[in-house]
């Protein structure tokens, strides 16, 4: 691999490892709780004490930061795989039946497409309580349709390539035929989708929060620290918005800059149509 060309997607590489280390470790990289208040020192700007000040309730930043991306992490990673599943499986199914069932699965996700998403977590979220697993669910479940459109397609392309034409004549069934010579031939796609899944999610869970309908507010969060802080920066306190919103802005660039190596190390068509809140 020429380092030089890749040298973006191998520092985003790098950091997304070190924040992965640095956000498991945060019990010992920290004296303080991500909820521990001390209100002598309240607003404080970073100093010995506190790395990366304080804020409004003197809760330390710096393990704000740690233990939020533990959540904003976990959150990402959890509703891409939900995501990616419900999307790969959808896709697969429509695009190797063809005809009528695909014209209707399609007519599906069209719809679904039609809605904003934060209009369909909102409905979906009255019916569920209101906690991490519920974003995740959520998340995912609302951002696997652009995934089952491009698997769609490319199970349509491959599904007359010459060699799955070969093994229906010689008598493989349809699920042999999808599980193991269509669906493998669409790995490159749905890592890079997977990828990308990780970043829209991280920002999907950043953009509820920062609203209100996301992590509730006793749990940390990037989206939560950055929650009712227009204030406190209009009187001075640029820390309390800075680190979270580099924490969410550095990650994002890092998993996109990841895939766009992905996408043209494996020479995929750009990708239209990604999910987006």
């Amino acid at each position: 691999m020429n380092f030089k060309k890749c040298s973006i997607a191998m520092w985003s590489a790098c950091y997304l490892l070190a924040l992965a280390t640095l956000t498991a470790a945060a019990p010992f990289l920290t004296s303080y709780g991500p909820l521990e208040l001390d209100l002598s020192a309240v607003l404080e700007p970073p100093s010995r004490n506190h790395l990366l000040g304080t804020d409004e309730l003197g809760r330390d930043i710096w393990s704000r930061l740690l233990y939020g991306g533990r959540i904003s992490l976990t959150v990402g990673f959890h509703a891409m795989v939900i995501s990616i599943g419900i999307g790969v499986s959808y896709g697969a199914l429509s695009g190797f039946a063809g005809g009528l069932i695909d014209r209707m699965l399609m007519r599906i996700v069209d719809t679904l497409l039609s809605i904003p998403t934060i209009i369909l977590i909102i409905g979906l979220q009255v019916f569920l309580p209101r906690n991490v697993l519920t974003i995740i669910l959520l998340i995912g479940a609302t951002s696997w349709m652009p995934v089952a459109r491009l698997i769609r397609t490319e199970v349509l392309s491959l599904k007359g390539e010459i060699f799955v034409q070969a093994s229906a004549v010689l008598g493989a069934s349809p699920r042999h035929l999808l599980l193991r010579h269509v669906l493998p031939q669409t790995l490159p796609t749905i890592a890079v989708m997977a990828i990308s899944g990780i970043s829209h999610s991280i920002l999907a869970e950043s953009t509820l929060s920062f609203l209100g309908i996301g992590i509730p507010p006793h749990e940390a969060s990037w989206g939560n620290m950055l929650s009712g802080v227009q204030t406190y920066i209009l009187s001075g306190g640029w820390w309390v918005a800075l680190f979270p919103g580099l924490g969410i802005t550095l990650t994002a660039l890092a998993v996109t800059f990841l895939g766009d190596h992905f996408q043209n190390r494996f020479a995929l068509p750009q990708l239209k149509g990604g999910p987006s809140t």
